[in-house]
Order: C-alpha cells, then sequence, then structure tokens
C-alpha cells in the first residue's frame, strides 16, 4: 500500500550527512536515495542513524553517533534529551543560535512553500531564560504512578524526575505518586500556590479532580489568578491559558499594537478563550464601542465572563468558531481576532470572513504550517500581509508563535 509505515527492525544503521532543517529533524539520504528525517542532529553533520519508521516516500531515525559535529553542538542540558528518550524538547542539542536559524528556516519555507510568499521576520525571543519558563506541563502517568512524557511519535512513556522546562514550583509533583489518575496537568500559572488538574478514567467515562503537587484534593473551584499588562484575569483549571510564562504579555502587546483599535470600534475576539485580548481591546474601545467574543470551551467563556465583569460592552458567546458563527457575530469593518489550536481554522470559516468582510484581521498561531495554510486563503480572498513578528516561546522545541496582521491595503 502506498504511504504506508513499517518499524525498521532494530539495529538498522547507516550514515547520513544531514542537509538541512525540516519539522521532525534534520534532512538527509540514506544510501538507497530515500530522504530520511533525523532526529538529534544539526545541518552540516555526519551522522549514524537508527531508521526507527519507514515509508514509500521516506523514513525517519535518531542521530545514534555524531561522526562529525556542527560547531552548533551543545551537551542536552537535560537528562531525557536523547534518543529514546523524552520527546518534548527536541532541539535540546543545538545552540540558541541554531534553534533560531532552525526555527526561522521552517517559518520561511512553510511561507513559501504553502502561501507561495517571501517574507523577512526577526524572531524574537522571551526576556526570562528558557529553564522553567514552562508554567504548564501535561504528563502522562505510568503504572508505578510516575509523572510520564512521551518519546517522540510515540506512546512509550518515559518516567521523568524533574523537567528542564518546567517553573521550578512545579518540582514536588515529580516526587509525589499519583496512582490511579491517567493524566497530570502541572499549573503555576499566576499567583497562588501551583496545582495539578488530575485525570482519571473510570467505566463511567472520565473524570477531573484538582489536587495540590501532592495529590491532596483541593477545592474544584480554584481559580488562577493572573496579571498582565495591569489587567487580572481569572483562569479556572480546565481552562486554557498561555504555557511560556512570557507569552501572554508578548501576545497581547502585539495583538493591541496590530488591532490598532479606537474608541468606538466594534472587535470580534475569536477562540477567545478567557479573554486574554478581550478585555484589553474592550478598555481601548470604551462603552461607545463593542466586543463579541466567541469562546467553545464552557470552562474559558465562563472565565471570560467573570474577568469581563463590569464592562457592559462586552459579550461572551459559548460557540464553536464555524461560518455559522462568523456570519453571526462579524460585520463589514469589524476588527477581528483570531487564535486558532494548532490545527488553524476549519473548513469554511477563511470564507464567511471574507464574505463578511472584516477590515483588519489579527491572527495568533501557534502552527506555522496551518497558519501558511490559512494565510494563503486570506491572500487569494484579496487580503495582504501587512505585519508578521515571530516569537521564540517554545524553547528547546522547533515551535513558534506567530502574529499577523491581515488587511485589504490601500
Amino acid at each position: 500500500m502506498s504511504g504506508e509505515r513499517t518499524q525498521e527492525p532494530s539495529g538498522a544503521f547507516e550514515t547520513v550527512h544531514v542537509e538541512r532543517p525540516a519539522t521532525g529533524g534534520g534532512v538527509g539520504r540514506l544510501e538507497d536515495g530515500r530522504v530520511v528525517f533525523v532526529r538529534h542532529s544539526l545541518p552540516g553533520e555526519t551522522v549514524q542513524v537508527q531508521v526507527t519508521e519507514t515509508s514509500s516516500k521516506f523514513s525517519r531515525g535518531d542521530a545514534m553517533t555524531i561522526l562529525e559535529a556542527s560547531p552548533e553542538r551543545v551537551s542536552a542540558p537535560c537528562r531525557y534529551a536523547h534518543p529514546g528518550g523524552c520527546g518534548g524538547c527536541d532541539l535540546q542539542h543545538a545552540s540558541s543560535v541554531a534553534q533560531a536559524s532552525w526555527k526561522t528556516t521552517l517559518v520561511r519555507e512553510h511561507l513559501q512553500r504553502i502561501a507561495g510568499i517571501h517574507r523577512d521576520f526577526v524572531l524574537e525571543s522571551a526576556p526570562t531564560d528558557a529553564k522553567g519558563s514552562r508554567t504548564r506541563l501535561r504528563c502522562a502517568v505510568n503504572e508505578r504512578g510516575e509523572l510520564c512524557l512521551r518519546s517522540s511519535r510515540s506512546r512509550d512513556l518515559v518516567a521523568i524526575s524533574s523537567c528542564w522546562v518546567a517553573d521550578d514550583a512545579l518540582t514536588p509533583a515529580f516526587a509525589t505518586t499519583w496512582h490511579g489518575a491517567s493524566e497530570v496537568e502541572l499549573r503555576a500559572i499566576g499567583d497562588g500556590e501551583p496545582f495539578a488538574l488530575v485525570r482519571h478514567e473510570t467505566h463511567r467515562g472520565t473524570t477531573f479532580e484538582v489536587c495540590s503537587l501532592r495529590a491532596e484534593p483541593l477545592e474544584p473551584s480554584l481559580q488562577s489568578r493572573v496579571s498582565v499588562r495591569g489587567h487580572y484575569f481569572s483562569v479556572s483549571p480546565r481552562s486554557f491559558w498561555q504555557s511560556h510564562r512570557d507569552a501572554p504579555t508578548m501576545l497581547l502587546e502585539t495583538v493591541v499594537e496590530f488591532a490598532a483599535a479606537t474608541s468606538g470600534d466594534h472587535v470580534v475576539d475569536l477562540f477567545s478563550g478567557v479573554g486574554l485580548f478581550t478585555i484589553p481591546l474592550a478598555n481601548i474601545v470604551g462603552a461607545s464601542g463593542r466586543v463579541t467574543a466567541v469562546e467553545s470551551s464552557p470552562y474559558a467563556a465562563r472565565d471570560a465572563r467573570e474577568n469581563a465583569r463590569g464592562l457592559g460592552h462586552v459579550r461572551v458567546r459559548e460557540w464553536s468558531v464555524s461560518a455559522r458563527a462568523i456570519n453571526d457575530a462579524v460585520s463589514e469593518s469589524d476588527l477581528v481576532v483570531l487564535d486558532p489550536p494548532r490545527n488553524g481554522l476549519a473548513k469554511g470559516v477563511v470564507q464567511a470572513l471574507l464574505r463578511r468582510a472584516p477590515r483588519r484581521i489579527v491572527y495568533v498561531s501557534c502552527d506555522a504550517a496551518t497558519f501558511a495554510r490559512d494565510l494563503k486563503a486570506f491572500l487569494d480572498g484579496g487580503f495582504r500581509l501587512a505585519e508578521l513578528k515571530v516569537f521564540d516561546l517554545f524553547p528547546m522545541t522547533e515551535h513558534v508563535e506567530l502574529v499577523a496582521l491581515l488587511d485589504m491595503g490601500s
């Protein structure tokens, strides 16, 4: 069957020269000429690769031995970052310069290959160190009750006693036994003590419990309270919040800059979450304007209503972002903010927005490929990419955050 993937037998090694970065590893060629994506490698290196997966079109593997190393190779600061280890951080072996180059190359290639545009930009770093920068960490749990992350492209669990990118406040959770849990999300967001959202799978279905980092039950109505640019946000345990400690501020500042909202404007905030962009924009447009927030999560929508308390010109809609929602919420000349999940906009959403003709769209994305896909549809519909900022808010990985301003030009 064309494209069928199989696992290579253990011990299948080949020497490969790594040519360039790509999603999922450095690109090289096997002896038979087939493309191979090599994890734990860097461009310019010659490595001995153990092939772990193959298809009719390409293979994947791990760099087991570095025969000729790049000058940008460093020792991984985390002991779990190695072939067969944790797959969460795929660039720990790369210097900060090499990581920035890798991410920049991937974004440019996605924009060119998928959206058909050439765009220069400077990758902007967070102001704080990568170590301990992550305030949310979702872990699986093994049969011994240990917190685990997964190997790359695998369901295999890797038990961890620490996480290099996780906030130090989460450390006690790794010494706790989590028997009976299927997943534990650790949170050290804003003020107050960090806690865990614990998922259990039972014959009755999925249940969630809020616990301390030592697995002691806490009040289920617990809220995190986070200050961003002078605004306080209430975030419940099942509501989304950015994982990097600097992301909310950096993204909010850019969204406000690109939106350029003024008194009396109507803003539609799609995928609004708890109101990170909604509330500051509502304060800018004032009572003579309006902000409509659209969010599918009942938990985040409830938080958004609480965060918007006292702002009578904010309306929170608990809707999925669909063509129908666009038709109901967006009018001609509105300002629209989009912050979809990693898979981007659902089918029909771009076309619905094009029909409603907002004057300006600010698109926040955590995936360069789906962003480029959606961008192409907007460009084909007459919008132009007026501004683009790319942020390094997923350190030690190939991922980035993008914020784009789309308008109809002059």
